[in-house]
């Protein structure tokens, strides 16, 4: 796949099958407009997912929807949306960048896309520069869930009220976090669950503070495991942000290196214990809950 992180670094030889949107989290109402991309490319017309980079707090960073579009499509143009493209005309959009130099031959958006100064720019519009301009629009409804559109703010909602179950429903995939393993006070160890300290990319937008059961990758291989989102209360000094994962029956020294944590379910609200038996104990009940989970659901 041809990355992209510039729009008007890109300008296609061949014909291309193009859809535009912010693309936040690639869920199942993305997945859609995507499969209709594919479904039009061929040798001769090249498939193109053009996302527009807000620079706010995301459910994918960059590198993740990067390795999420790999071979599915033949460009991802990850586009930070500029103070130039705010300002840019709808109709200039449509002849300058669709036309011209993605040579669009099929334009595929949801039914609430909006471009141009002003937001301007609807599907409306750009069925009326279809024939002019070349292209044949495609304008694909929403997907739904449950009787609501599958939207980021929908998956957003989810996450934030820690209902993992939802938001990957909504996403298609399991939700997940990478990030490098950092040292701390090795206080698991001693208590007899070795953790990884994980620390999430800023950007990156996280569940709802609190234990969850979850899937941990460390180098190529899965463990079933517990994961602990936030700051750790009853023995922080500082409060960091954290992601603190348990994989079991895994032992390794993983410092410095990167793992992927996967949510399943939530199991409790992040709570401050009065004493480190206290958070042992319930820890060592949490653990067994997750164990029982993952034995139950098959899903280890």
């Amino acid at each position: 796949m041809q990355y992209i992180t510039e729009i008007h670094s890109y300008q296609s030889e061949k014909p291309t099958a193009v859809t535009l949107g912010k693309f936040e989290g690639l869920h199942r109402g993305h997945q859609k407009l995507i499969g209709k991309v594919r479904e039009y490319a061929s040798e001769d017309v090249k498939s193109v997912v053009c996302a527009f980079d807000m620079g706010k707090a995301t459910l994918l960073t960059a590198r993740e929807k990067r390795e999420r579009l790999e071979s599915r499509v033949d460009t991802m143009i990850a586009c930070p949306f500029t103070k130039e493209l705010r300002e840019m005309e709808a109709e200039d959009f449509i002849k300058k960048i669709l036309s011209k130099r993605f040579r669009a031959a099929y334009v595929v958006v949801g039914t609430d896309f909006r471009f141009g100064h002003g937001k301007r720019g609807d599907v409306d519009m750009l069925a009326r520069y279809a024939g002019t301009c070349g292209y044949r629009l495609d304008v694909v409804e929403k997907e739904r869930y449950k009787d609501r559109v599958i939207s980021s703010t929908y998956v957003r909602e989810a996450l934030r009220e820690g209902d993992a179950e939802l938001a990957n429903a909504l996403l298609g995939y399991t939700y997940q976090v990478s990030g490098r393993v950092e040292h701390g006070k090795r206080l698991g160890r001693t208590l007899g669950f070795p953790t990884m300290n994980v620390a999430p990319p800023p950007e990156k937008v996280l569940p709802r503070f609190g234990v969850y059961a979850c899937r941990i990758q460390v180098g190529q291989a899965w463990y079933p495991g517990i994961g602990n989102v936030g700051v750790k209360p009853t023995v922080a000094e500082e409060p960091k942000v954290l992601i603190e994962a348990y994989a079991f029956d895994f032992d390794g020294d993983v410092y410095g290196e990167e793992v992927t944590v996967e949510f399943y379910t939530f199991v409790r609200p992040e709570q401050k214990f009065a004493s480190v038996e206290e958070l042992k104990e319930r820890v060592d009940a949490n653990i067994r809950y997750c164990r029982e989970y993952f034995s139950r659901t098959g899903l280890a």
